[in-house]
């Protein structure tokens, strides 16, 4: 009997252990992601401030009234009165009002397409997704790569995204919330990541055979070692052209990270135009929709 509550307790515990490894936004990295925390707990705080009473009421309820106790009032004819009916549909009509509110305000101020505010240009990123990866294309800097974005401390970073498969889900937990890569649309998210680290990419919406292992790291680097990677990434690997777009376009999953030295000019607008045609055959001038 020892042994066997030792081993659901090992079991108890490495499950909590492993639900900790990533925190989400209970830990988050960036402004976006510390607002959308602020969110959940004060919505939290407003529907314990209803649950806890709701509970401990219950509770004192069924220990007045329970039969053994003489001095409860037994009124079976009792069916109406103004001041209960009032504290009964106020309160929670003053909840709603309070949730609808933080959600109302929440949604504008933490608008995946709302540029962030900040005295540095934001770093511009073309995010497509594939299957069963992320191409994450630089077009400032004439770089791209598979499945690692790299961002600088301190720097918003403003995203385009669109997929070249099926429907997709961009989202860092830690960062900020998630915005949905449709084939022939471009959406908009911008994330800033206030510290150094490595936090975890990964599609939010079911895509297929592969989708567990659309993963990604986000790597927030030094401003400097961020150019020190652009730079290294400008001096050796592949170039991103026609030919190369065709074989990355293949399904796959699990790929290593690695990046392309040039791209394609107007790639990404290419891609968003195509929606499933033909890449080669498509003009660079995509239009957004």
């Amino acid at each position: 009997m020892g042994d066997r509550i030792r081993t659901i307790a090992t079991f108890a515990t490495a499950s909590l252990i492993g639900g900790c490894a990533e925190p989400g936004i209970f830990d988050p990295a960036g402004p976006v992601a510390s607002g959308e925390r602020i969110i959940m707990l004060n919505s939290l705080a407003i529907m314990l401030a209803i649950i806890l009473p709701v509970i401990v009421l219950t509770l004192a309820f069924a220990w007045w009234f329970r039969a053994s106790n003489t001095r409860a009032q037994y009124r079976p004819d009792w069916s109406y009165s103004g001041r209960l009916e009032l504290l009964v549909w106020s309160i929670p009509a003053l909840v709603v009002i309070f949730l609808g509110g933080i959600a109302w305000i929440g949604s504008h101020e933490l608008a995946p397409e709302r540029p962030l505010r900040s005295n540095f240009p934001p770093v511009r990123v073309e995010a497509i997704a594939l299957d069963w990866k992320w191409l994450f294309i630089y077009p400032d800097q004439g770089v791209a790569s598979v499945n690692r974005l790299v961002m600088p401390v301190g720097r918003p970073v403003a995203f385009r995204v669109t997929s070249a498969t099926v429907m997709n889900s961009l989202m860092v937990p830690r960062l900020g919330g998630q915005i949905y890569a449709m084939s022939g649309m471009v959406g908009r998210l911008h994330y800033q990541a206030d510290r150094p680290g490595r936090y975890e990419g990964l599609s939010a919406h079911y895509s297929g055979e592969g989708f567990a292992d659309m993963r990604f790291a986000a790597d927030a680097v030094a401003p400097d070692a961020f150019d020190r990677w652009v730079a290294t990434a400008r001096a050796r690997g592949p170039v991103l052209d026609d030919t190369a777009w065709r074989r990355l376009e293949r399904q796959s999953a699990n790929i290593r990270p690695y990046t392309y030295a040039r791209v394609r000019p107007g790639l990404f607008d290419a891609a968003v135009k195509a929606a499933g045609g033909d890449l080669t055959e498509s003009a660079s001038g995509g239009r957004e929709h």
